[in-house]
């Protein structure tokens, strides 16, 4: 297969300065509806960057849970690999892309655990069978094979039955947003890109080159 040989032209649409929302978070809301409104699969799914003390980068996809002014919400075992580095760096990006739209959207900003009654109320919503896995799950360390997170689920199962209690080491994460890059593809790669910086309590929007 010749890799360099795969390309897409990308023809759907411009992004314009006057056609951005002077809010980042009110510009978000717009593409995240569109993307719902498109029919595509899990538009809430991101990357998110982490990097350790040492700068060294991990990024894995989670999922979106909430977003308003104060920042974008998603959950974690706190003592995965993620929540090790998030502990130690706070810092982190995220990234949504949308293909079928030719969008992405880039977040950067610092990270923050939510309340516990934010972790609880999403906690109690969740599937049953997510709710146990998270209890039983030591995650990102190694285990002996896959039979021995199954036997913890069903023993997790037989004592706590249909209310097993949000464990302390499971929760939630707010980004708090510094820098938005809105990315619209573009016929011959001359692609928009905008960015949003927060400057002295205020967003400062700006074109970048593609």
């Amino acid at each position: 297969m010749d890799l360099a040989a795969l390309r897409q032209e990308y023809m759907r649409a411009g992004l314009h300065e006057r056609d951005l929302a002077p809010d980042p978070f009110t510009q978000f809301g717009s593409w995240f509806d569109e993307a719902l409104q498109s029919g595509i699969a899990l538009p809430n799914a991101m990357t998110l960057a982490t990097a350790n003390k040492k700068g060294r980068p991990t990024a894995r996809a989670v999922l979106l849970k909430g977003f308003d002014a104060l920042g974008f919400v998603f959950y974690t075992h706190y003592r995965s690999r993620k929540g090790r580095e998030i502990e130690e760096n706070p810092q982190a990006m995220l990234l949504f892309c949308w293909k079928e739209l030719e969008r992405q959207v880039g977040i950067e900003g610092r990270v923050a655990r939510v309340s516990e009654a934010e972790s609880d109320e999403y906690f109690a919503v969740r599937p049953l069978g997510s709710r146990l896995s998270a209890i039983v799950s030591p995650q990102s360390e190694p285990v002996a094979g896959r039979e021995v997170l199954e036997t913890a689920l069903e023993e997790a199962s037989k004592r706590w039955r249909d209310a097993p209690p949000r464990p302390a080491h499971w929760g939630g994460y707010r980004l708090v947003p510094e820098r938005f890059e809105f990315w619209q593809g573009r016929k011959d790669r001359l692609h928009d890109r905008l960015c949003y910086r927060s400057a002295g309590g205020a967003w400062k929007i700006e074109r970048l080159a593609p």
